[in-house]
Order: C-alpha cells, then structure tokens, then sequence
C-alpha cells in the first residue's frame, strides 16, 4: 500500500510539472498554480506514508533541537567575525609571500630578470 501512495506522490509531481509546461501559453499565475497544487497534492499523500511520517518526526525533533541551541551574543559574534577576518587577511599576506617568493625563484632560475 505504501509503494501505491509513493507511486501517487510521483504521479502529483509530474501532473504539477506537465501543467506548468502544458499551460505555457497561459499567464504565469496559472503555470505557477499548477505547480503548487501539483506538489501540495503530493506533499499531502506523503503525508500518510511510512517514509512521509517519519520525515515529520524528524522535523518535529529537529525544531525541538534547535531551541535547546544556544546562540552567541552580539559581542562574543562580532569577536569570532573579527579573529576570522585577521587570519583571513594574514593567509592571505602570508600565501601572497610564498607565491611571490617562488615566482621569483622561477624567473631566477629561467635567467629572467626579476
């Protein structure tokens, strides 16, 4: 029975996509509302599968974990962001170092004038 919903929620899918490019003469609103009941029609005979209720548990938890998160203050960010950006910026001086250096090395052993 399972794999019967699977198969109409593929079905809703592609009865959603095909109106979309079938109404194509038509205003967009109508392409686009083909699409969204297409997939709400989908959505909601995922709803009653295996796989469908299992996807909104996960959600439902995952909602749960994020408020148990605790988020840094304005303060403790903007420090991150700042101790980033310095290395950031220090890489990027040191890595510019070494390329210039063995850029410098290559023209050396080339006889190039440096």
């Amino acid at each position: 029975m399972n794999k019967i919903k699977l198969g109409l929620v593929f079905i809703f899918i592609v009865i959603g996509v095909g109106g979309f490019i079938y109404l194509s003469e038509n205003a967009m609103i109508m392409r686009v509302l083909s699409l969204l009941i297409g997939f709400l029609l989908a959505a909601i005979v995922a709803g009653f599968t295996t796989q469908g209720q299992e996807f909104y548990v996960f959600c439902r938890e995952s909602s749960e974990e994020t408020k148990k998160v605790v988020w840094p203050s304005r303060k403790e960010a903007l420090q991150t962001s700042g101790v980033v950006f310095a290395f950031v910026i220090a890489m990027a001086l040191f890595l510019w170092l070494i390329d210039a250096a063995l850029m410098s090395l290559v023209k050396l052993m080339m006889d190039q004038s440096v």
